[in-house]
């Protein structure tokens, strides 16, 4: 790399020694582990900073192992923990602190009306009690389910989201899940912010006891409003295998997909079951918000379900060999 870049990623260590803050450096190598892997210049900066050894070229290596590691567990061979480990110790006391924080709650839901993105949120503070903080990992839905932004915040953050609390494990996961999707998935399209937060948010993700994979999401279990009518409950079963584990997603593109598209497709229905899908619907979506649009969506496009449900010319190949079973 540069002699100027190196330079100045020197001169913003000393600015961060004598801030004296754990988070602020965090992130600051969060940023800059982005830019030397975007790069390619990682292992020349790691180089350089050993072979410098002042107390700034030290604060950078201990930074970027802490926001890093450990690299078996986020299943990366990245050299970042190699290099930095034990220089923290080198350092002055509130560098140590960096990556020692302790979980503080947990919250998950939807980050719009219609749950196109979710937000995972997890808090920490460091072991001294300082510098409490959020970190928001913002989920795409229609995309699958992967990561597309992320952010550090204070706790007042959460105060308009309406997001509901939740087990840390589980959200941890759901985090790690998103990120792990989206390093698989080439060229999706993500907030131009992402990658600077990311290596923090995957490492603080890391550091909650236990955190739960592939959970699935309880919205669906927590669903008790299943109408009285014949067929109702068949009905419903379709709608939790449609909405699969993006339950919180309902919008009116999503429903009228359900409707006209994906039940004539693949769904074998009763008469019942049909006569009471429209009903079932409009129970799933006030457990949803109760959003307007998605109700007139769903008055709409249920008239027309019998006879799409009818039309054989609909169905998908498994659907027709599965009628066609004796």
């Amino acid at each position: 790399m540069s002699s100027t870049a190196f330079d100045t990623a020197i001169t913003q260590a000393r600015d961060l020694l004598r801030w004296r803050s754990p988070l602020r450096t965090e992130l600051w190598a969060a940023r800059l582990t982005s830019e030397l892997e975007a790069a390619g210049q990682a292992a020349e900066f790691l180089r350089r900073a050993a072979d410098d050894g002042g107390q700034e070229a030290r604060l950078a290596l201990a930074a970027l192992a802490a926001v890093n590691g450990p690299a078996e567990a986020a299943g990366d061979d990245r050299p970042f923990t190699a290099a930095g480990g034990g220089v923290a110790e080198s350092l002055p006391g509130w560098a140590r602190r960096m990556g020692r924080v302790t979980g503080d709650g947990a919250w998950y839901g939807k980050a719009d009306l219609y749950g196109e993105q979710v937000l995972a949120v997890l808090a920490f503070r460091y072991d001294n009690g300082k510098e409490p903080h959020i970190v928001v990992t913002g989920i795409d839905q229609p995309q699958g389910g992967l990561a597309v932004d992320a952010l550090v915040e204070e706790r007042k953050f959460l105060d308009d989201l309406g997001l509901r609390e939740a087990d840390p494990g589980v959200v941890a996961g759901r985090v790690l899940d998103a990120f792990e999707l989206g390093d698989r998935i080439m060229g999706a399209a993500v907030a131009d912010t992402l990658p600077a937060v990311r290596p923090l948010a995957v490492a603080r993700a890391l550091s909650v006891p236990g955190p739960v994979r592939g959970a699935s999401d309880d919205t669906v279990v927590a669903f008790q409003a299943v109408p009285d009518l014949p067929g109702a409950r068949e009905a419903f079963e379709k709608l939790a295998e449609f909405v699969g584990d993006r339950p919180l997603w309902w919008s009116p593109g999503r429903v009228s997909q359900f409707l006209t598209s994906w039940l004539p497709r693949e769904a074998i229905l009763s008469d019942e079951a049909v006569a009471a899908m429209p009903e079932v619907v409009r129970a799933w979506t006030r457990h949803c918000g109760d959003q307007p649009a998605v109700l007139r969506q769903i008055d709409a496009d249920a008239p027309r379900l019998p006879a799409l449900m009818a039309d054989d010319s609909l169905a998908g190949l498994g659907k027709r060999l599965a009628k066609n079973q004796p």
